[in-house]
């Protein structure tokens, strides 16, 4: 497969430079291993899902240690987090030598918790997502970014078809005791027919026959291994009263194509899910680039009890914001972007003392500039522009 080079390279370069530890987490099959394995070609390599790897470690963990040539890659480290405190011991003795231990997980959550007991200001914690328009042109909303994708786009519909069973027989399994993976599959494809709604676990939990509280906990596992992208609504105070649930997007739009039965761009335009497809994949771009500056992901939806609705809002620093909206068409128009001027006047001007920027996104079109004022306050910006020299 040929390279292509990730924006996070620069801040794992960083990292190796100030931290003994590396952490890089991720979804699977988003690049994780080869991006490692090309920055760093001279580490030793070791994949923590080998039964033979595993059983070696079980059986002697020093001896096993002993064993590797540092720096040394240690893959999908959640399927061994007993290692991490050997780990520790070894930085520990020599805590001066950095970019020594490269290690990565697909389940964030659970690794968080042993990095945060066992690595604690010895690892350095990144996270990569699936490739971004900026990084490879080929990513779409119909064909999302994931690597193996994007290189043989021929093959996608197999690909996601193994993807999903290889993830919920390997991840899924290794994170509960889900006894009806059929159950578990028909859960998926509720989610993708709720992409970008509000999320509710009761209208899932009756269509499932199963009840809230399970819905959550398998919910939480596909948040925890980066399958679905949960955005929260944002709370600050604009004098209404304010919906407190999550939209739920599948985190990747070239599978919630596929679990949605979509697989050509003439399918997708005709789809009455193409807004919303639209929508996450704005979404998906965002956090990807959130996360490959090292920034931790802040992104968030307004709408109240009233209607009054804007797609994503995200906090700048210094006390500013943008808001932006996601529209799947190649002309805008300046009623488009009536919910985030009126979000701004209840807001106040002087509550985002940082600045306020507003946009509209939208299709591309080789008539269209690719970005310009649509009305006082906002710019209309096609998806292609606004990506391709990051957020």
């Amino acid at each position: 497969m040929k390279y292509v080079s990730r924006d996070i390279e620069g801040k794992l370069l960083q990292a190796a430079a100030g931290f003994p530890a590396v952490l890089l987490t991720g979804p699977r099959r988003s690049g994780k291993t080869f991006l490692l394995r090309r920055l760093f070609p001279a580490a030793d390599y070791r994949l923590l899902e080998d039964p033979d790897v595993i059983s070696r470690f079980r059986s002697d963990p020093r001896g096993f240690l002993d064993g590797l040539r540092v720096p040394a890659i240690l893959d999908e480290i959640q399927n061994v987090p007993d290692l991490l405190p050997f780990v520790r011991s070894r930085i520990d003795s020599e805590p001066r030598r950095k970019g020594r231990w490269f290690l990565t997980g697909s389940q964030e959550a659970g690794l968080m918790r042993g990095v945060s007991e066992s690595m604690a200001g010895r690892a350095a914690v990144l996270q990569l997502w699936p490739m971004s328009f900026r990084e490879a042109r080929k990513v779409s909303p119909l064909r999302g970014g994931c690597p193996e994708v994007l290189a043989r786009p021929g093959d996608a519909s197999l690909w996601f078809s193994s993807y999903l069973q290889t993830y919920i027989e390997r991840d899924v399994r290794a994170l509960a005791a889900v006894h009806d993976l059929a159950v578990f599959r028909r859960f998926i494809g509720l989610l993708a027919a709720r992409h970008g709604r509000i999320l509710n676990k009761a209208d899932i939990a009756s269509s499932l026959g199963m009840s809230v509280p399970s819905v959550g906990r398998w919910l939480d596992i596909l948040e925890v291994t980066a399958q679905v992208l949960l955005v929260q609504p944002y709370f600050e105070n604009a004098g209404k009263r304010l919906l407190k649930a999550p939209k739920v997007y599948i985190a990747d739009s070239g599978l919630a194509c596929h679990l949605l039965g979509i697989e050509s761009e003439r399918e997708l335009v005709k789809s009455p899910f193409f807004g919303v497809l639209f929508e996450g994949f704005i979404a998906s771009e965002i956090v990807k680039a959130q996360a490959n500056a090292g920034m931790r992901r802040e992104l968030y939806f307004f709408r109240d009890q009233q209607g009054l609705e804007v797609d994503f809002v995200i906090p700048r620093r210094g006390g500013g914001a943008g808001f932006v909206e996601a529209k799947a068409t190649s002309t805008p128009s300046p009623d488009m972007a009536g919910p985030m001027r009126r979000l701004a006047e209840a807001f106040g001007r002087r509550h985002f003392r940082g600045g306020l920027d507003m946009t509209l996104v939208h299709l591309p079109s080789r008539t269209r500039p690719a970005s310009q004022a649509l009305s006082p306050g906002v710019r209309a910006v096609a998806w292609t522009d606004l990506f391709a020299a990051g957020t």
